[in-house]
């Protein structure tokens, strides 16, 4: 099994934990979406905080059986509603015009942001893949009741985003349909740059002149165990390792787990805990010929499963006036894309990786452990590349250096 397998055992398992401890008032329907219909109209008339929570089961009246998951390797004859579904499975979109169709297959969590009309539909172009449909299941948790209080928030958001998740795992996987690098969560992540401008207070005194040339002599980017070239070297901090941890503790990063047995049992039992678990492994690359020294990630615990700020640091084989000096790469994980080496499903980037250097920056200056940061921008700089995963980046190509007290 591997280590994304496993990771994924472990989110499945919290979101049956997380899905367990909910109840909600009843109101249901279910409808009956046909492979000959292109829309079904279910009449709902839906409130901004309303939650839809949507299950299906297939109805065939042929020897091929509908799937609302989708018909894997089925041919389709046109352009696919939604082009990173699978042939013939379930989906819906929230306008009558216009709206950009949202996959549901077996079951899905919609959070409603504004007022809308639910459709239902199956992903076909041209003749359907099978003969039947799908009995579809409708509970809608109105906005304001009990089971949609702030209280229930967190644990609705859990299971939407996991169920999501989920599914774009399993189409990357085990071949249940295309994933691609837009592949949304239920929140509206759609790949793209989220990331607010934050604000350094930057020194102007200059570095010293060897510490230049080591900064110079620096690997310009990372590299994964097959030596394909990665993330960026942008970041350089300059502090003992005590006062390094310290510092990233204050500034709430968190020591990422390298162990994925280890991540399941911790997901499970913190879960079970009502506690945040907020130490998604992180996959091993290579600086200096070595791996990470340490990974740390920042994240809104229910949405560290897809989204997070993280970074890789290595102690560098250089000191800068005695004191030790630590290399990082940071990027910020904003949803799912298809890794490029295998065709799984890894973390997509922000492809503007100058944010995740301004906001490791900024984290830190807050914290009041940081004496001093400074721009460097050392010879060859990294401007435009590829990380090992596929996804594209771009960068003014500056080392964020940091002085620690």
């Amino acid at each position: 099994m591997s280590k994304h397998s496993v990771l994924w055992i472990a989110c499945f398992a919290v979101y049956s934990l997380s899905a367990s401890a909910q109840s909600s008032p009843t109101q249901q329907q279910t409808f009956q979406v046909s492979s000959t219909t292109q829309w079904t109209d279910t009449t709902l008339e839906l409130q901004a905080g309303d939650v839809i929570k949507v299950s299906a089961t297939a109805a065939s009246f042929g020897s091929q059986s509908c799937d609302p998951n989708g018909i894997n390797g089925a041919a389709t004859m046109g352009n696919l509603p939604l082009p990173n579904a699978s042939v013939g499975a379930l989906i819906a979109k929230l306008h009558p015009q216009d709206a950009a169709p949202i996959f549901i297959g077996a079951s899905n969590e919609l959070h409603i942001k504004e007022s809308s009309h639910l459709f239902l539909g199956m992903n076909v172009a041209g003749n359907p893949p099978c003969q039947g449909g799908f009995s579809v299941k409708v509970e809608r948790i109105p906005a304001g009741t009990a089971s949609n209080s702030p209280s229930q928030t967190r644990g609705q958001q859990l299971k939407s985003q996991l169920s999501n998740a989920a599914q774009v795992f399993m189409s990357g996987q085990f071949g249940m349909g295309k994933s691609e690098s837009n592949a949304a969560l239920s929140n509206g992540s759609t790949g793209t740059s989220t990331a607010a401008p934050v604000s350094l207070k930057i020194s102007d005194a200059p570095l010293d002149s060897d510490f230049r040339k080591d900064l110079d002599g620096l690997p310009r980017r990372v590299n994964d165990q097959f030596n394909n070239l990665g993330d960026m070297v942008n970041f350089v901090i300059v502090g003992s390792q005590k006062q390094l941890q310290d510092a990233l503790e204050a500034a709430s990063w968190h020591v990422a787990d390298t162990d994925n047995r280890k991540a399941v049992l911790s997901a499970l039992m913190e879960t079970y805990d009502s506690k945040d678990y907020l130490a998604m492994p992180m996959s091993t690359l290579y600086l200096f010929n070595r791996k990470q020294d340490f990974g740390y990630e920042m994240a809104d615990p229910i949405a560290m499963v897809a989204s997070r700020h993280h970074f890789r640091i290595w102690k560098a084989p250089f000191t800068s006036k005695g004191q030790e000096v630590w290399v990082g790469a940071g990027t910020h994980d904003i949803g799912f894309a298809k890794d490029q080496r295998n065709n799984n499903v890894t973390h997509k980037i922000d492809p503007a990786v100058d944010g995740e250097r301004e906001n490791i920056g900024s984290s830190l200056q807050k914290t009041g452990e940081v004496k001093s940061l400074t721009f460097y921008l050392p010879p060859n700089p990294v401007q435009d590349a590829k990380n090992a995963t596929g996804d594209g980046y771009h960068s003014d190509g500056r080392l964020l250096v940091m002085f620690l007290q």
